[in-house]
């Protein structure tokens, strides 16, 4: 991924973004909709009304770091939103996005998980 940073949380803007926003214009965006600080570290991300582009706003320190797809062609597939202004997402999540993956059809395998025991 783009960035090596310690990324703690992912958050999904729910309204369409004007993809002509900068960096001041988007973290106001954060600050003002979100209510959440821009400075924190966690990345959001902005998608335009047609869901063909798509804007990352992660604080890395030192500044700000945008990352802005389009696509030629199709649209960005998004989790089911709860109705919110923003939802957290995962960063796999923003991976199946990134790489154009059908949410939908996407299942996970069961996997293993040790659970410890207690001993009295």
């Amino acid at each position: 991924m783009l960035f090596h940073y310690q990324i703690k949380n992912y958050y999904l803007y729910s309204q369409s973004t004007d993809m002509r926003n900068g960096l001041d214009a988007l973290s106001g965006v954060v600050s003002n909709q979100l209510q959440r600080d821009p400075l924190s570290g966690d990345l959001y991300i902005f998608l335009n009304r047609r869901k063909n582009q798509l804007k990352l706003l992660h604080w890395q320190g030192d500044g700000f770091a945008m990352y802005y797809k389009r696509l030629e062609k199709g649209t960005f597939e998004l989790p089911l939103l709860n109705g919110g202004t923003s939802q957290q997402i995962s960063s796999e999540q923003l991976l199946f996005i990134l790489q154009g993956v059908v949410l939908k059809t996407v299942r996970k395998h069961r996997r293993y998980t040790h659970q410890p025991v207690c001993n009295l």
